[in-house]
């Protein structure tokens, strides 16, 4: 029955045998509806719309995370040059004398123990077997004798006047005499008339030109103790005071220098006639403070012969009016300072000792443990020294060095380089940018670094320049600065002076007090 029921049901029209639903007695007829055109449309562009929404969403997704990797990149430069600048700073930190060119006493208290970038010699410290060494020894002619007699005799009491003498013990001190004072002079010029009529004085000493003044010797205790001994000018003044009882002021002490440089013209044209006409000259220069403001001491040394000056500005004027290296056509030993290289008709010969100490900078830059290429350079370098020094012990030449061992530590050294300009290539930082430019500096100025392996005149350093160069920073140690740039032509001027003299054996107060004569000593060129 209800089989049939159905069936009858389901042939009408609008209702699918779908529809019926069965599960108890009754039959349930769902009639079946077609979906609405429009809740369809409805439906799509729902769709539609959270499509759209989803590929805004996935684009704005897509610029975040763009943005992020910007920023992200952006902070990993920022991290990289954060490294770097912490690299240079560290580095900076960790200068001092031995990797760079500050002033052993930029140290202060910090001061470590003395580490030479040499290696060691060998050789014990103190006088060398066989050298002679000095002592005070007695003289013939003492000054004075003092005589020391017994009173009376220890055992019984006795006077010993007239006993015999068994023996004479001989000492001898060596002092000053109480009495050092200053002795004044009185000049008196005699003039007399002839029966001629003409009345004809007589001739002080050139030096003689006022009615009281300081003498040639007192002016020159005074220059030696300000320039020579570098003791302020106040102290000069107290020294001078309480070692020979004069009074002299600090003005009266600048005015016997000013003298004294005004009169060595001739030793200083022939200083510089020397050292145009040397071989090889070392040249320096360093700051000066002068009236508060930064000048430049230049330096020119060869020998027996050392010229000093002082000038405004650092650069090729100064140079310039020193008067050396623009009509010098040697060899000029310097450091690595641009404007030298200006003087193309020289010969250029660099300062090892300044390549040492940039070379051990890299190397304290380096992780520990780690090789490093300017180790193996610095190594290299002064394998070389060590062949061409046992050369020239033996004969003052370079004929001795063993060539094959000379090629295998250029070869070392040519190759740390090398490396060293590849690991630096990036230039990461301005501390890989410095060494990288070292490593291309030594590299393209390699001829004039090893120049002291082939020609036996070439010293390895600027040693030589650099000890003239420091007597200016101890003057401004001990001064500060100069007050005028006429008193520190003054300093210059008797430096200069005084060097070349005691180089020829002649000493400072004995050349000081002929210049304050009028009669300054001028060293022989020929």
């Amino acid at each position: 029955m209800r089989a049939s029921v159905a069936d009858d049901l389901a042939g009408r029209p609008g209702v699918s045998p779908w529809s019926l639903c069965a599960g108890s007695d009754q039959v349930w007829f769902v009639p079946d509806v077609q979906p609405a055109a429009d809740e369809v449309a409805a439906l799509r562009a729902a769709n539609a719309r959270l499509r759209q929404v989803i590929e805004a969403r996935d684009t704005e997704i897509a610029a975040m995370r763009a943005s992020y990797q910007v920023q992200l990149d952006a902070l990993r430069a920022q991290v990289a040059a954060l490294a770097a600048e912490v690299a240079d700073l560290r580095a900076r930190l960790g200068q001092n004398p031995r990797n760079s060119s500050r002033p052993p006493s930029a140290e202060g208290l910090a001061k470590p123990a003395p580490r030479s970038l040499r290696k060691k010699s060998g050789r014990k410290p103190g006088r060398p077997k066989g050298q002679p060494g000095a002592t005070l020894e007695m003289t013939g002619r003492p000054d004075a004798l003092v005589t020391h007699e017994p009173g009376r005799c220890h055992g019984c009491g006795a006077g010993l006047v007239g006993a015999p003498v068994t023996s004479t013990e001989r000492r001898q001190v060596i002092d000053l005499p109480e009495d050092i004072g200053a002795v004044t002079t009185e000049h008196r010029i005699i003039s007399r008339r002839c029966s001629c009529g003409t009345v004809t004085s007589g001739a002080a000493p050139a030096w003689v030109t006022a009615p009281v003044q300081y003498g040639p010797r007192l002016a020159a205790v005074c220059a030696y103790l300000w320039h020579g001994q570098f003791l302020s000018r106040g102290r000069t003044c107290k020294a001078v005071g309480e070692l020979f009882g004069v009074p002299v002021s600090p003005g009266a002490v600048a005015g016997m220098v000013r003298r004294i440089a005004g009169r060595l013209g001739a030793p200083l044209a022939a200083i510089r006639e020397a050292l145009i006409a040397a071989d090889v000259v070392h040249f320096d220069e360093t700051g000066f403070r002068v009236n508060g403001k930064l000048a430049r001491v230049h330096s020119a040394s060869s020998g027996k012969f050392a010229l000093i000056t002082v000038h405004g500005k650092r650069g090729r004027s100064g140079m310039d009016v020193a008067g050396v290296l623009p009509a010098f056509c040697g060899i000029a030993v310097h450091d690595c300072w641009a404007p030298y290289d200006g003087y193309h008709q020289v010969t250029h010969a660099l300062c090892n000792a300044h390549g040492l100490r940039e070379l051990q900078a890299v190397s304290d830059a380096a992780l520990a443990g780690q090789w490093c290429w300017a180790a193996q350079a610095a190594d290299a370098l002064r394998d070389m020294k060590h062949l061409a020094d046992a050369s020239l012990v033996t004969d003052g030449t370079l004929h001795h060095v063993d060539q094959a061992k000379l090629a295998g530590a250029r070869h070392r050294y040519h190759s740390a380089l090398l490396l060293g300009r590849r690991e630096t290539a990036a230039r990461a930082g301005p501390l890989m940018r410095k060494h990288h430019a070292l490593a291309r500096r030594l590299l393209a100025r390699e001829d004039d670094y090893l120049r002291f392996t082939s020609d036996s005149r070439v010293p390895f350093d600027n040693n030589a320049a650099e000890r003239e160069i420091r007597m200016s920073k101890l003057r401004i140690k001990v001064s500060g600065c100069m007050r005028s740039m006429a008193g520190a032509e003054a300093f210059c001027a008797i430096r200069s002076y005084l060097s070349t003299a005691a180089k020829h054996g002649i000493g400072m107060l004995d050349a000081l007090t002929s210049a304050a004569r009028g009669a300054a000593w001028v060293p022989e060129t020929a």
